[in-house]
């Protein structure tokens, strides 16, 4: 491996992480904030924090949003426990998408190769999140999405189509035209690193994100992990590459 392909995936993977970590913190402090908002929280920075331990450290497995949601539903709140449930994925992760992409696009714009690389990792695991919750956490029993739904006294399948249109449009769209502009641009002439980059980022999406229901939530949830990781990674993953050859004949 050559000295300059070593450091750049050496900074990926910690921007990697610094990305999987910021993501997973706005998703909880959105819930945090928007319950302290509302009158149901003393202190919006008052999450459950963990230990400290290497999981944790890596993944922050052991951080939640530390929101009592009993005491909202025993005062006819449901709405309100909905409007906060739904805040992490919506808000907090819808807020990340937003900033990533049009953070990406400028420092693209100033050819900033190692910005954009990081906010393009913090975009793919923005869009990660929005297919964790919706459709492969949604029809539970437990969990964010089941909060919502219980909160609203609607159906599961009012949030998975509520929800799941635009998620899926920001999905589509994160794949179809800014992963390709990204193998364009952080791996010119580089083919090799462009695959490696489709294949990470389908992988979170897809596997990493996309199998977060494997286990813990239920039947529906298991199946829609299971075709997440075992249909769409190495489906999307062709049609990716394909769609990164494309544009780098049309470029």
């Amino acid at each position: 491996m050559r000295p300059r392909t070593a450091l750049i995936w050496l900074l990926a993977i910690f921007q990697l992480w610094l990305a999987h970590a910021i993501g997973f913190m706005v998703h909880e402090y959105a819930h945090s904030f928007t319950a302290w908002l509302l009158h149901f929280k003393a202190n919006p920075l008052a999450l459950n924090y963990g230990g400290i331990n290497l999981n944790n450290i890596l993944f922050q497995n052991d951080i939640d949003e530390n929101v009592d949601y009993s005491p909202i539903f025993a005062a006819s709140r449901g709405p309100l426990a909905s409007l906060i449930a739904v805040a992490g994925v919506l808000i907090g992760n819808g807020i990340s998408y937003i900033v990533s992409r049009l953070l990406y696009a400028k420092a693209r714009q100033k050819k900033r190769r190692a910005w954009a690389m990081f906010f393009f990792w913090l975009c793919a695991m923005s869009v990660g999140n929005f297919l964790s919750y919706v459709p492969v956490r949604t029809f539970t029993t437990h969990a964010d999405m089941a909060t919502t739904a219980r909160g609203l006294n609607v159906s599961a399948w009012v949030i998975a189509l509520v929800l799941g249109v635009p998620f899926a449009v920001a999905i589509w769209h994160f794949l179809a035209k800014v992963l390709p502009d990204a193998e364009a641009f952080l791996f010119p002439d580089e083919p090799a690193l462009q695959g490696v980059l489709v294949l990470l980022t389908t992988y979170l999406v897809f596997v990493f994100f996309g199998g977060s229901g494997i286990r813990n939530y239920g039947s529906v949830s298991h199946w829609l992990s299971a075709i997440s990781e075992y249909f769409l990674f190495p489906v999307v993953t062709i049609l990716c590459w394909q769609r990164g050859r494309q544009h780098a004949i049309v470029r």
